[in-house]
């Protein structure tokens, strides 16, 4: 049976392409198109291609190509080709392509593809304005299209340096969108549009279908706001198979959905929550973060929304990409990120939270054994409760902090060490003074010396202790974590809490 995504095309002959600037900043916007294109790719047995565009080098940073590079690692979107992995159509960067760009453009104007427009910008805006007034299409109206010699040497004389436009078919271009199905563009909406500018320079609309064909794309899965420049990709597509540029095949396109922020809008990379990094600082993890993604247009089945990226693999089916804008929602990113971090062995767990706990101070990036051994101990106990590995500072620093460090949060302390919890604090270091040092011994003495001996309910009996071992309000387990911090540092915490309790008085 025909695979209608692939036409005559064997799967493992699936090309496809992600082409990123290397300007610091990947949107989840730019990390949804990468996915959509791995898994793509992956489901086919096909090969990823990072192509790097950057010839904007006003905007192009050093950094900025190697975030781009560490970003897509630490996601796991491993490319087949590339800068780093190499391949047999590079080079990769765009920067480095100038002199086929120049070849290519040549051989268009050779073959009268493409010409030389000479006028000027306020010659185009006044032509435009006059089809405006009169209601008509206000596009390039072709003034240079068929220039003659003399009219062509006579712009050269006046000194007028000429831009290079693409010749467009006098029909309409028909495609058949992969998410949104047949779209039809006519020509009186597709004016000849520039390849090259004035100085020289190529343009976007030139580099990427070039690019595409030299490198023999398959397939091109882009976000919904690059639609309206496909028909005049295409174009160039037929345009550079004529003149035997590339393999010869017109990619199939698919035209991803818009993502949508707050107010409905499209999530701008300015908007809080649109950048890569903010999710990377905030400890979430790539398996999360990328499940959630995938549910912005695509689904894996219509009652499941977790799962793993080898199961997006196997079910992916662009077909099944919903062409209706998608709406980012924060909290279900979290939660989706959660169910993933519940997923995790716990030493595994333990591990991805070490660079948190040693970026904030409280462990050394290469723990010592005793470390490291109570860091898997306490794991289980806040695993169930955390969404974010960053979590893991305020969850887990008190178990590390050296004592002369350790300090109450102001804030619990107002709340908590006020009223009867002087003596809370003081019947607990007696009760915890000769008891034995379990889990179990732990909470009948505390059960038995704050509930039933001092009449308290749980929550006034255990808050006061809570605070003064963890110096917050909320912390794993209570009895656990004592038996985590041990007895002497224990005691000596409640007799810290104390002395806090009488300054508050």
């Amino acid at each position: 049976m025909t695979d209608d995504v692939l036409g005559d095309l064997e799967p493992a002959g699936v090309r496809v392409r992600f082409p990123p600037s290397p300007t610091g900043l990947l949107t989840v916007g730019n990390i949804r198109s990468a996915l959509f294109n791995w898994a793509f790719a992956r489901h086919y047995g096909g090969k990823l291609v990072l192509r790097i565009e950057d010839t904007d080098t006003a905007r192009n940073t050093e950094e900025g190509y190697q975030y781009t590079y560490d970003s897509l690692r630490w996601l796991g979107l491993t490319w087949d080709e590339g800068p780093g992995a190499g391949g047999d159509y590079g080079p990769y960067l765009q920067s480095e392509r100038m002199d086929v760009y120049a070849d290519v453009v040549a051989k268009l104007l050779a073959a009268n593809k493409a010409y030389h427009c000479y006028c000027s910008q306020e010659e185009l805006d006044q032509r435009r304005e006059a089809a405006r007034t009169a209601g008509e299409h206000s596009g390039y109206d072709g003034h240079c299209r068929n220039l003659s010699p003399e009219q062509i040497q006579a712009y050269v004389e006046e000194g007028r340096r000429p831009v290079v436009r693409l010749r467009m078919p006098d029909r309409p271009i028909v495609f058949d969108d992969l998410v949104r199905g047949e779209i039809t563009f006519l020509p009186e909406n597709l004016g000849d549009y520039v390849l090259v500018r004035a100085n020289g320079y190529p343009l976007y609309p030139l580099v990427n279908p070039v690019d595409d064909a030299l490198m023999e794309i398959t397939h091109v899965l882009r976000g919904e706001d690059l639609l309206s420049s496909t028909p005049r990709q295409i174009a160039l597509y037929e345009a550079l198979a004529e003149i035997g540029v590339g393999g010869g095949r017109t990619p199939r396109f698919g035209h991803l959905p818009f993502v949508m922020g707050e107010g409905n809008k499209k999530l701008s990379k300015r908007d809080p929550g649109s950048g890569l990094g903010e999710y990377m600082q905030r400890g979430f993890l790539p398996e999360g973060l990328l499940n959630y993604l995938a549910l912005l247009g695509w689904s894996i089945a219509d009652d499941r929304d977790v799962f793993t990226m080898d199961e997006m693999v196997k079910a992916f089916d662009v077909r099944k990409v919903n062409s209706n804008a998608a709406r980012f929602d924060p909290k279900k990113c979290e939660a989706i990120n959660a169910a993933h971090m519940r997923m995790l062995p716990p030493d595994d767990f333990a591990q991805r939270t070490i660079p948190f706990l040693a970026g904030a101070g409280v462990l050394p990036a290469e723990p010592s054994a005793d470390q490291l051994a109570t860091l898997q101990a306490a794991v289980p106990l806040v695993q169930e409760r955390m969404n974010t590995l960053s979590e893991s500072v305020d969850m887990l620093g008190f178990l590390f902090v050296d004592e002369d460090a350790f300090t109450i949060d102001p804030d619990a302390a107002a709340k908590v060490l006020t009223g009867d919890a002087g003596a809370v604090l003081d019947a607990s270091a007696k009760a915890l003074g000769d008891c034995d040092w379990t889990t179990e011994a732990i909470e009948a003495a505390l059960r038995a010396s704050l509930i039933d001996g001092l009449g308290l309910k749980p929550k006034n009996a255990f808050g006061p202790v809570r605070v003064a071992i963890s110096g917050r309000r909320i912390s794993p387990p209570l009895f656990e974590s004592l038996e985590l911090l041990g007895r002497e540092k224990s005691l000596r915490r409640l007799e810290q809490a104390r002395r806090t309790v009488s300054s508050l008085s």
